[in-house]
Protein backbone atom coordinates (compact mmCIF):
# COMPACT_ATOMS: atom_id res chain seq x y z
CA UNK A 1 0.00 0.00 0.00
CA UNK A 2 1.19 3.51 -0.84
CA UNK A 3 0.13 6.41 1.42
CA UNK A 4 0.61 10.17 1.75
CA UNK A 5 -0.81 13.01 3.78
CA UNK A 6 -1.89 16.43 2.50
CA UNK A 7 -2.35 19.60 4.53
CA UNK A 8 -5.19 21.70 3.15
CA UNK A 9 -5.99 25.29 4.06
CA UNK A 10 -9.78 25.60 3.99
CA UNK A 11 -10.16 29.13 5.36
CA UNK A 12 -12.71 30.39 7.85
CA UNK A 13 -15.79 30.08 5.64
CA UNK A 14 -17.75 26.92 4.81
CA UNK A 15 -16.62 25.53 1.48
CA UNK A 16 -15.38 22.82 -0.80
CA UNK A 17 -11.75 22.30 -1.77
CA UNK A 18 -11.11 20.39 -4.98
CA UNK A 19 -8.77 17.45 -4.31
CA UNK A 20 -9.08 15.82 -7.73
CA UNK A 21 -5.73 16.96 -9.15
CA UNK A 22 -3.87 16.10 -5.93
CA UNK A 23 -5.45 12.64 -5.98
CA UNK A 24 -4.54 12.14 -9.65
CA UNK A 25 -0.92 13.18 -8.96
CA UNK A 26 -0.77 10.79 -6.00
CA UNK A 27 -2.04 7.90 -8.13
CA UNK A 28 0.46 8.77 -10.90
CA UNK A 29 3.38 9.12 -8.44
CA UNK A 30 2.45 5.78 -6.86
CA UNK A 31 2.84 4.16 -10.30
CA UNK A 32 -0.50 2.73 -9.36
CA UNK A 33 -1.64 0.38 -12.06
CA UNK A 34 -5.08 -0.80 -10.94
CA UNK A 35 -6.56 -0.87 -7.47
CA UNK A 36 -8.40 1.35 -5.04
CA UNK A 37 -7.72 4.94 -3.94
CA UNK A 38 -9.00 5.83 -0.47
CA UNK A 39 -9.38 9.47 0.59
CA UNK A 40 -9.76 9.95 4.36
CA UNK A 41 -10.19 13.06 6.51
CA UNK A 42 -9.28 12.41 10.18
CA UNK A 43 -11.54 15.16 11.50
CA UNK A 44 -14.91 15.09 13.30
CA UNK A 45 -16.21 18.15 11.46
CA UNK A 46 -15.27 17.64 7.80
CA UNK A 47 -15.88 15.08 5.08
CA UNK A 48 -15.06 14.14 1.51
CA UNK A 49 -17.47 13.95 -1.39
CA UNK A 50 -17.62 13.06 -5.06
CA UNK A 51 -19.57 15.91 -6.61
CA UNK A 52 -19.76 18.22 -9.61
CA UNK A 53 -17.90 21.42 -8.78
CA UNK A 54 -18.60 24.79 -10.34
CA UNK A 55 -21.67 25.93 -12.29
CA UNK A 56 -23.37 26.74 -8.98
CA UNK A 57 -23.17 23.22 -7.57
CA UNK A 58 -20.84 24.29 -4.74
CA UNK A 59 -23.20 27.02 -3.55
CA UNK A 60 -26.22 24.71 -3.90
CA UNK A 61 -24.55 22.01 -1.81
CA UNK A 62 -23.56 24.46 0.93
CA UNK A 63 -27.04 26.04 0.95
CA UNK A 64 -28.70 22.63 1.24
CA UNK A 65 -26.42 21.69 4.14
CA UNK A 66 -27.17 24.98 5.89
CA UNK A 67 -30.92 24.27 5.57
CA UNK A 68 -30.43 20.76 7.02
CA UNK A 69 -27.83 21.72 9.64
CA UNK A 70 -28.27 25.43 10.42
CA UNK A 71 -25.47 27.18 12.29
CA UNK A 72 -27.62 28.59 15.05
CA UNK A 73 -28.03 28.09 18.79
CA UNK A 74 -30.16 24.91 18.72
CA UNK A 75 -27.16 22.58 19.22
CA UNK A 76 -26.09 21.21 22.60
CA UNK A 77 -22.45 21.07 21.49
CA UNK A 78 -21.57 24.74 21.99
CA UNK A 79 -17.84 25.46 21.95
CA UNK A 80 -16.37 27.52 19.12
CA UNK A 81 -18.27 29.64 16.60
CA UNK A 82 -22.05 29.99 16.77
CA UNK A 83 -23.77 26.82 15.62
CA UNK A 84 -20.59 24.73 15.75
CA UNK A 85 -22.68 21.77 16.93
CA UNK A 86 -23.96 21.48 13.35
CA UNK A 87 -20.39 20.78 12.21
CA UNK A 88 -20.26 17.78 14.54
CA UNK A 89 -23.46 16.37 13.02
CA UNK A 90 -22.10 16.75 9.46
CA UNK A 91 -20.55 13.21 9.39
CA UNK A 92 -24.09 11.77 9.45
CA UNK A 93 -24.53 13.23 5.96
CA UNK A 94 -20.97 13.49 4.63
CA UNK A 95 -18.61 10.60 5.30
CA UNK A 96 -15.00 11.19 6.35
CA UNK A 97 -13.76 8.81 3.64
CA UNK A 98 -14.45 7.57 0.16
CA UNK A 99 -12.96 5.08 -2.28
CA UNK A 100 -12.39 5.46 -6.01
CA UNK A 101 -11.48 2.59 -8.34
CA UNK A 102 -8.26 3.09 -10.29
CA UNK A 103 -7.77 1.29 -13.60
CA UNK A 104 -4.47 1.41 -15.48
CA UNK A 105 -3.21 4.27 -13.32
CA UNK A 106 -6.29 6.50 -13.73
CA UNK A 107 -9.14 7.23 -11.36
CA UNK A 108 -12.45 6.12 -12.86
CA UNK A 109 -14.40 9.27 -12.08
CA UNK A 110 -17.29 10.27 -14.32
CA UNK A 111 -17.11 13.26 -16.64
CA UNK A 112 -18.45 15.80 -14.14
CA UNK A 113 -17.24 14.15 -10.93
CA UNK A 114 -14.60 15.71 -8.71
CA UNK A 115 -13.25 14.69 -5.31
CA UNK A 116 -13.66 17.48 -2.78
CA UNK A 117 -13.02 18.17 0.88
CA UNK A 118 -16.16 19.60 2.48
CA UNK A 119 -15.53 21.80 5.50
CA UNK A 120 -18.31 23.78 7.19
CA UNK A 121 -16.31 24.42 10.37
CA UNK A 122 -15.29 28.08 10.70
CA UNK A 123 -12.99 27.32 13.65
CA UNK A 124 -10.45 25.03 11.94
CA UNK A 125 -8.88 26.51 8.79
CA UNK A 126 -6.31 23.72 8.31
CA UNK A 127 -7.19 20.10 7.51
CA UNK A 128 -5.34 16.86 6.96
CA UNK A 129 -6.29 14.53 4.11
CA UNK A 130 -4.80 11.02 3.89
CA UNK A 131 -4.55 9.32 0.52
CA UNK A 132 -3.91 5.59 0.29
CA UNK A 133 -3.59 3.34 -2.76
CA UNK A 134 -4.21 -0.36 -2.44
CA UNK A 135 -3.09 -2.27 -5.56
CA UNK A 136 -5.64 -4.69 -6.98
Amino acid sequence: MHTTELTIDTGRSPGLVDLTDACARFVADADAGSGLLTVFVPHATAGVVVVELGAGSDADLLAALERLLPHDERWRHRHGAAGHGADHVLPLLVAPSLSVPVIDGRMTLGTWQSIALLDTNRDNPRRTVRLSFLPG
